[in-house]
């Protein structure tokens, strides 16, 4: 874990509130050397040139620079940003493609670091926990494991494992426990819908990431999820990606269609069920998302630091006209640090 400053202290919180990201992606030096060493074992490889890396697995590529490794370069970044705490989350390709003990070793990997992270600066960095969900037994206890560790305060969770979808009953007592520490589960779109369609003018971002949500926020109501476990929290990224602007056809579905009569009330219903992040990318969708949800059920947001993420994911939040100081203090901070267990 390497840092471009000697002097912690800088980094300190002041005292003020504080502006917290849920959506922030790191990728440690230590899972990085881990991945590089016995990928390869299981078709996976990093590239490196000069401060560029490149990771691949048989299916997902992904491409980041080192302000994504160093932990300097983030805290001078955050600085920029105006931002305090980083709630940290491991991006593609995750853990699910390797083989299950590959996998597990490859989630404590990154959840020992986002530990080591939050004790050096604890006041900057929290942990979201990354778990082998292709074993489900072994995700459990890594689950509890991690729930020990300094720092770690939510769950991190792909739209979708190995295009198995999240209604699987094989992943629900991941979700009791989840319930039962009072961990939020944040979500993020991974090898995404559609991919033999979206493969030209980089659609299976534009459009695969939203659609996915979709597709994972759908699963977990009509599947049964969220009245299973009535307490659990889900953090849907991207603004929802296409959830709650699909909601009125989702509705409409559910009255007319016998494949959704099992189902004892709308989807509609189920709306404040989740919180949304800011990285709607328009004014008027994060105001109206503001106004379908509520305020206290939205969070700041940034994908940082990829060029899909926001640069000023605060100023995105200041400059909504339609919404009150004590609205836009809980979407920048008080409801992040609830999520968080900070509070």
């Amino acid at each position: 874990m390497t840092e471009t400053t000697d002097d912690r202290h800088d980094h300190a919180l002041p005292p003020r509130r504080r502006v917290v990201d849920i959506h922030a992606h790191w990728y440690p030096a230590d899972w990085l050397k881990l991945f590089e060493r016995d990928g390869p074992a299981e078709g996976a490889k990093l590239e490196r040139n000069g401060t560029r890396y490149t990771i691949r697995t048989e299916r997902i590529v992904n491409a980041f620079d080192e302000e994504f490794v160093d932990l300097g370069l983030r805290l001078a970044g955050m600085d920029r940003q105006r931002v305090d705490v980083h709630a940290l989350s491991l991006t593609a390709p995750m853990v699910y493609w390797a083989s299950p003990g590959f996998g597990l070793a490859l989630a404590q990997a990154y959840n020992d670091a986002a530990a080591a992270a939050h004790t050096m600066y604890p006041d900057r960095f929290l942990g979201l926990a990354m778990l082998p969900m292709q074993a489900p037994e072994l995700a459990l206890k890594e689950l509890e494991r991690s729930a020990k560790l300094p720092g770690m305060r939510g769950m991190y969770l792909a739209t979708h494992v190995n295009n198995v979808d999240l209604d699987d009953r094989r992943l629900w007592d991941i979700y009791a426990k989840a319930e039962e520490l009072g961990w939020t589960i944040f979500l993020h779109p991974i090898d995404t819908i559609g991919r033999e369609r979206t493969t030209r003018y980089y659609l299976k971002n534009l459009l695969g990431n939203p659609y996915d949500t979709g597709v994972a926020a759908a699963s977990l109501i009509f599947g049964g999820v969220l009245d299973t476990f009535p307490k659990l929290e889900i953090n849907l990224p991207h603004a929802g990606g296409t959830f709650p602007w699909l909601i009125g056809r989702l509705d409409h579905g559910t009255k007319v269609r016998p494949e959704l009569k099992h189902m004892k009330q709308l989807p509609s219903a189920y709306l404040r069920r989740f919180t949304y992040d800011t990285i709607g990318h328009n004014d008027e969708i994060n105001s109206n998302l503001i106004r379908l949800v509520g305020a206290d059920r939205v969070v700041l947001g940034s994908d940082y630091c990829f060029d899909m993420g926001l640069a000023d994911p605060l100023g995105d939040v200041e400059r909504l006209d339609s919404i009150t100081a004590g609205e836009r203090d809980a979407i920048v901070g008080r409801t992040a640090m609830k999520l968080l267990r900070l509070e």
